[in-house]
C-alpha cells in the first residue's frame, strides 16, 4: 500500500452529521420566548369567547323580562323577578336578579364563576337597557364601573 494515498484517505473522513448542542440551545431559547409571547395571547383570546356569554344572556333575558312586564305591568313574581334566571350551558357565569320599587325596576346580574377565565368579572342590565361592567380583581386590570359591556381588555 502507498503510504501517500493512507494519508490522504485519513484526511477526508465522512462528513458528520447532526446538530451541536449550540443550535440545539439556540432553537428551545426561541421557542421559548414565542412560547412567552403565544400564550398570554391565547388566553386573552378564549377569555374574549367565553366573556360573551353574559351579555348574549342578559340580553335575551331583558327581551324576556320586557315581554313579562306587558302581561303582568310587573317585573316581579312575588319576591322573584318574573322570569326564570338563563341556565347557562357552562359553569362559566352566575346569574341573579332583583327587583325594586314594587316590581317596576329590576337589575340582572352575571358574575363571572369562581375558577374560570371570567373569574371577577361582573355583567349588569337593567329595565332601561342600562349596561355595565365591574372588574374586581379580573384578568382584564380595569378599575371602576363601566357604562357599557366590556368585551375585551381595554
Amino acid at each position: 500500500m502507498n503510504p501517500s494515498s493512507f494519508c490522504n484517505r485519513s484526511s477526508n473522513p465522512k462528513p458528520q452529521s447532526g446538530f451541536t448542542l449550540i443550535e440545539i440551545m439556540v432553537v428551545v431559547a426561541i421557542v421559548a420566548i414565542l412560547s412567552m409571547i403565544a400564550y398570554p395571547s391565547y388566553t386573552d383570546y378564549q377569555r374574549r369567547g367565553q366573556a360573551q356569554e353574559a351579555p348574549t344572556n342578559l340580553a335575551d333575558y331583558r327581551t324576556q323580562m320586557e315581554q313579562y312586564y306587558q302581561d303582568n305591568r310587573t317585573y316581579a313574581a312575588g319576591g322573584n323577578c318574573g322570569v326564570a334566571l338563563p341556565t347557562p350551558a357552562s359553569a362559566r357565569f352566575t346569574y341573579t336578579c332583583a327587583t325594586a320599587n314594587s316590581g317596576q325596576t329590576y337589575t340582572a346580574t352575571a358574575t363571572g364563576a369562581t375558577g374560570s377565565l371570567t373569574t371577577g368579572l361582573a355583567y349588569t342590565i337593567d329595565q332601561r337597557n342600562n349596561q355595565g361592567t365591574t372588574c374586581t380583581s379580573c384578568a382584564w386590570n380595569f378599575s371602576g364601573a363601566q357604562t357599557t359591556w366590556v368585551l375585551r381588555k381595554p
